[in-house]
């Protein structure tokens, strides 16, 4: 995050509503890497500290063996966030 105003993810790509991006999700008691787009990209500050959060939509591809069983839009904190393709999709 070294520009003000732009959010990147650990290796300082830009992030924009649009992008499709893989992140680190939950299932039970393990972790699996999932694919997702952006819809929003904002920040909130948390104790203090400005904090950049992401609203995706999962595209159902993801590792594991179970599928997801309800691809529901989540907020994420941008933490453990990568970039796979820029502006994958048009988000008016």
């Amino acid at each position: 995050m070294s520009k003000r105003g732009v959010v990147t993810d650990y290796d300082g790509d830009e992030i924009y509503p649009g992008d499709k991006v893989v992140y680190a999700t939950r299932r039970g008691n393990g972790v699996r890497m999932a694919d997702a787009l952006v819809l929003k990209v904002f920040t909130r500050k948390l104790g203090g500290v400005v904090i950049p959060f992401l609203k995706i939509q999962p595209t159902g591809s993801e590792s594991g063996f179970f599928k997801r069983k309800s691809p529901r839009v989540e907020t994420i904190a941008l933490i453990h966030v990568r970039l796979l393709e820029q502006s994958a999709v048009d988000i008016d």
